[in-house]
């Protein structure tokens, strides 16, 4: 066999799918509730506030994102900063989103499968564990984002956990490229 005949292996490229998640996929920053009960059974209603920076890795096959929020009470009481990890991007083989997450508070390692709907961007979990859970980010405007947590114990009834309003942070990476 001649180096003209084989068949040689090659690196992927960053499609069109990465450029449709970068918008959903920038440096934001973000208030809002979490939901009483949506930490635990008997868990208070709380105030999250936190942030996000993201970049593209490995020449834009994938977005690397650390998320940090700050929980508080009502009245101000530090309850706990929360930290996660979350990789995604365009799953070739599979002909869908993935992520996979790991955070600091099970810890938790999870993977879920994601679609776009527009200006929505949704990721459900790939375990059958329970509680399951469903991510959505909706595109408001180039700038601005709502993003919600919901959890179901049944497979069938989900439950908000928590909501936040997101607003792009000063410092962006822009699509993949």
């Amino acid at each position: 066999m001649t180096l003209e005949t084989m068949t040689l292996p090659r690196s992927a490229t960053a499609g069109p799918e990465m450029a449709a998640l970068a918008p959903f996929y920038r440096d934001w920053t973000w208030t809002g509730r979490i939901e009483p009960g949506g930490m635990g059974p008997g868990s208070p209603g709380m105030r999250g506030v936190g942030h996000a920076r993201c970049r593209p890795i490995m020449d834009g096959l994938w977005f690397d994102c650390e998320f940090e929020q700050d929980q508080r009470l009502d009245d101000g009481t530090h309850v706990l900063t929360w930290h996660l990890a979350w990789i995604t991007g365009w799953d070739g083989r599979a002909r869908e989103y993935r992520a996979s997450s790991a955070d600091d508070q099970g810890p938790t390692l999870a993977m879920f499968r994601g679609r776009i709907e527009g200006r929505t961007l949704v990721y459900e979990s790939m375990s059958d564990a329970r509680p399951l859970i469903r991510l959505t980010w909706i595109l408001q405007d180039a700038d601005h984002c709502l993003w919600r947590n919901e959890a179901s114990l049944d497979g069938v009834t989900r439950t908000l956990v928590e909501e936040y309003r997101m607003e792009a942070a000063s410092r962006d990476v822009g699509p993949p490229g």
